[in-house]
């Protein structure tokens, strides 16, 4: 029995389509990022699980901190999440904006605001506000994790003219 030639091109045709990625579509993959982002941060937030944290970065991540060491890879970052855990009343809250992703779809970067609080010396509450920039890779697994997560603090106001 033979297979008429038009059921075997629409055969083909169907295969191959199916088999297609559906197109990037940066504004969909904008909210997915955002979204993850700020689940992240309601972990980092919680200051519970080191490990769940952590596994926001990727294995090659770069993390560098206002006055402290570059920590990349993710036993430096675990040693870096750990330590600053320890930080009496240390917490962390932030909030990402203006996803940019590559042409691809596979990186994309975004920037942000970030409070830093801790005891300070005379023993009161400490805050330091800061703003930071991070670049995401899309990892084979289908998930967004940060590979580069900079960030300083907010300069001082300038003082007023007179």
């Amino acid at each position: 029995m033979r297979i008429p030639r038009v059921l075997l091109t629409l055969a083909v045709l169907l295969v191959v389509s199916s088999c297609s990625k559906p197109p990037f579509d940066p504004a969909a993959e904008s909210v997915r990022l955002l979204q993850r982002d700020a689940e992240w941060a309601s972990v980092v937030a919680e200051g519970k699980d080191v490990e769940k944290m952590i596994s926001y970065w990727t294995e090659d991540a770069v993390v560098i901190a206002p006055g402290q060491p570059v920590a990349e890879g993710k036993t430096a970052i675990r040693g870096f999440v750990a330590a600053s855990l320890k930080i009496p009343g240390f917490g962390i809250r932030w909030k990402s904006e203006k996803v940019t992703f590559s042409p691809d779809g596979k990186m994309a970067a975004m920037r942000g605001t970030n409070e830093m609080t801790m005891t300070g010396p005379d023993g009161k509450a400490l805050t330091i506000k800061g703003r930071g920039a991070t670049v995401w890779r899309l990892e084979p697994d289908g998930l967004w994790r940060c590979t580069i997560d900079i960030w300083n603090d907010v300069p001082p106001a300038a003082p007023a003219a007179p």
